[in-house]
């Protein structure tokens, strides 16, 4: 046996592990959960469409304003309302997690859609943050739920692929994935903190007015 395969035995043997019970709880929870906000949010912006004098119940401030994102352009970034990706693709994300607890087994080409899923997943939100904080001007409580479920559905299911992917991939992958994997706490973590980081700083001036 090859040192690349038996550098690899360990990776692949913990494959079994995150495709397991707590991945598939987190898939399903996350599913629902992001489910759960992209409807509401379609509810709320076809309500605004009927009625545009209609104040969207996360329209709580200036800042937290789901009206003004409802309003913008990026709302509609493919020409339909955002939420409607979200309660097409959230669905699929915990049916995957409920198949997983039911005990059921599915092939790499699903775990290979779901990455490319969860990978376009995870760059539209970022735009979609990048957006509210510095074009829109404004944050959606709705849409920060999808966010907070989005970016740890992509690592969990990032991190499956790359362990079951590991026969594979190369050595210095696989240390990578693993060095990832031992510390994805403290990764997403600091991912977090670097978007509260963010979003005080884009705020600060209304955050301080609350407070001085």
């Amino acid at each position: 046996m090859s040192d690349t395969a038996v550098a690899n035995r360990p990776v692949a043997t913990e494959a079994r592990g995150w495709a397991g019970r707590g991945l598939a709880v987190w898939l399903l929870t996350g599913g629902l959960l992001g489910f759960v906000a992209a409807f509401v949010l379609a509810v709320e912006k076809y309500a605004l469409l009927a009625d545009p004098s209609y104040v969207p119940t996360c329209s709580l401030n200036p800042v937290l304003s789901c009206g003004s994102v409802m309003a913008s352009s990026q709302a509609e970034a493919f020409g339909f309302p955002n939420p409607l990706l979200g309660v097409a693709g959230f669905p699929v994300v915990a049916a995957t997690g409920a198949v997983l607890l039911a005990g059921g087994r599915l092939a790499e080409w699903f775990w290979a859609a779901l990455q490319a899923g969860v990978t376009a997943g995870v760059v539209f939100v970022h735009w979609l943050m990048f957006a509210s904080l510095y074009r829109i001007e404004a944050l959606c409580p709705y849409c920060t739920v999808v966010w907070a479920v989005t970016i740890p559905l992509f690592t969990a299911v990032t991190l499956r692929n790359f362990t079951a992917w590991a026969p594979r991939l190369s050595a210095g992958v696989n240390a990578a994935v693993a060095t990832v994997r031992a510390r994805h706490s403290v990764l997403l973590t600091a991912w977090f903190l670097l978007i509260v980081a963010a979003i005080t700083q884009r705020f600060w001036l209304y955050w301080s007015t609350l407070v001085g």
